[in-house]
């Protein structure tokens, strides 16, 4: 008696499962350890220290070839499902009030970060990958929009890790200069908060940037910088489009190869976030999701750490950091004269 198509999948599944399980595990553990670590010091997040720790357990031992499946495993589909739960911090009506308010400053930045990226990447002699990896990052959302790209884009490893490095560190730096900044331009904490939220990339160094400045800045920048998160959707569309053509895909773009090309957790993205706005869904389970949506990035980067190829950073030098300081300025500045120029500084 042939097995039903049922009973084929669920074994095909399980033996995924029974595949993938070890380094999964492992990828789960160091996450659970750079949660912890987070929430210590919660200037850190949880990102970095879990690719920190994933780079530092492969550097001992390296991934066998049992524990292989699992680590690619969670820097790839682990990855897209965070991407995925991402949309439940957002809803349309935020989307459409924050967007009126900031969509400007927003683009301006962002247009000018990634060209910039390609520009002075290219001045600097870093390959495509890492300067769109860099790019991006710091034009849109740090390890999320990195997080997103990487699947289009397939880079390296090492690449990933190097980008995901040098946007954090200049996170950091933006901690501490831009309440400054603020302080001494005299902005109101609504200004300041559209600053913060479009200039700083990752979410827990806008809370703390916004916190330096004044506790009334602090929820206009969480706000701006959630909705700044959107622009992931059209740059990984665009950079979809763009790695087809590269492949040498030059068939008729139509709309129906456009709709292919998308990713499937971008449509993910958009359906969650669809779903957050109905106000159907309880508060607790939105704060669940987004917790469990950064868990996952954790998880992914462990994974990424555990496949990073230190060699390959040794080799890319100091360029690819001196290309995310020159982009971070940049973002800063443009974000600054755009703002001075809408009438939104003071």
């Amino acid at each position: 008696m042939q097995p039903t198509p049922r009973i084929r999948l669920l074994a095909r599944l399980a033996a995924r499962g029974r595949t993938v399980a070890p380094g999964l595990l492992i990828c789960l553990a160091i996450a659970a350890v750079a949660t912890m670590i987070g929430r210590v010091v919660p200037l850190v997040g949880s990102v970095i220290p879990a690719m920190a720790i994933g780079i530092v357990v492969a550097l001992i031992h390296k991934p066998s070839a049992r524990v292989k499946p699992g680590v690619a495993y969670a820097g790839t589909f682990v990855l897209q499902l965070a991407v995925v739960l991402l949309g439940a911090q957002l809803t349309l009506s935020v989307i459409v009030v924050v967007g009126v308010q900031s969509l400007p400053v927003m683009l301006c930045s962002l247009i000018i970060c990634l060209l910039a990226a390609q520009l002075i990447g290219r001045a600097l002699r870093i390959d495509r990958d890492m300067r769109t990896l860099i790019g991006v990052g710091t034009g849109i959302c740090g390890a999320s929009a990195i997080a997103a790209v990487s699947p289009i884009v397939k880079p390296k490893h090492s690449d990933i890790a190097y980008a995901i490095s040098t946007v954090f560190l200049f996170n950091i730096v933006a901690v501490v200069v831009f309440p400054v900044i603020g302080h001494a331009l005299g902005m109101t904490p609504h200004a300041f908060g559209l600053f913060a939220g479009t200039a700083v990339n990752d979410a827990s160094s806008v809370v703390a940037a916004a916190a330096g400045f004044s506790s009334a800045a602090l929820g206009f920048a969480v706000v701006v910088k959630l909705v700044r998160t959107l622009m992931i959707i059209p740059i990984s569309v665009t950079l979809a489009v763009s790695e087809a053509r590269r492949s040498g895909d030059r068939g008729t773009l139509n709309g129906r190869r456009l709709f292919a090309m998308i990713p499937w957790f971008l449509f993910g993205f958009l359906i969650v976030a669809a779903i957050a706005s109905t106000g159907l869904v309880p508060g607790r389970v939105i704060a669940s999701a987004t917790h469990v949506s950064v868990f996952l990035v954790a998880t992914a980067l462990a994974g990424i750490g555990m496949s990073t190829d230190i060699a390959a950073i040794r080799t890319a030098g100091t360029r690819p950091l001196l290309l995310g300081g020159i982009l971070s300025v940049t973002v800063a500045l443009t974000t600054l004269a755009t703002m001075l120029l809408t009438g939104r500084i003071g």
